[in-house]
């Protein structure tokens, strides 16, 4: 059956990125673009983290393993209220990174950040006009 099967159904989608350095990441997504951490999974203290983070219900794992992700990955978000995201971040102390707002081709307002691993997250809000 082309298109799809009556019997599954998405229900969410959870990017994982590759990290480096776990505080590095929890400067970026927590401290600067206002995610909160869910959990955190270590099989051995010594061994590289595995952590979810939250921010209305966008979900992202972060990977510090080997093969998790690639680093450079993107993800596209469509959003409401990108204009008020982007002064509430702007508004943070984050030395690394100054996101701009712009109006994109498809029609979108965005604001596009690259974490310190490379990996882009484009927060986009669909506009009435385009």
């Amino acid at each position: 059956m082309k298109g799809g099967s009556k019997a599954a159904a998405f229900e969410t989608v959870i990017p994982i990125f590759r990290i480096f350095d776990l505080e590095k990441a929890r400067q970026f997504y927590i401290d600067f673009l206002g995610f909160k951490e869910n959990w955190l999974h270590r099989f051995a203290e010594n061994m590289p983290a595995y952590v979810e983070v939250e921010r209305d219900g966008f979900r992202i794992h972060l990977s510090e393993h080997h093969g998790d992700g690639t680093p450079g990955s993107s993800v596209y978000v469509i959003m409401k209220g990108v204009k008020q995201f982007h002064e509430e971040i702007s508004a943070n102390d984050y030395g690394y990174l100054n996101p701009g707002i712009e109006k994109t081709f498809q029609g979108t307002l965005c604001v596009d950040v690259i974490d310190p691993f490379n990996n882009r997250i484009s927060f986009n809000e669909e506009l009435l006009e385009k």
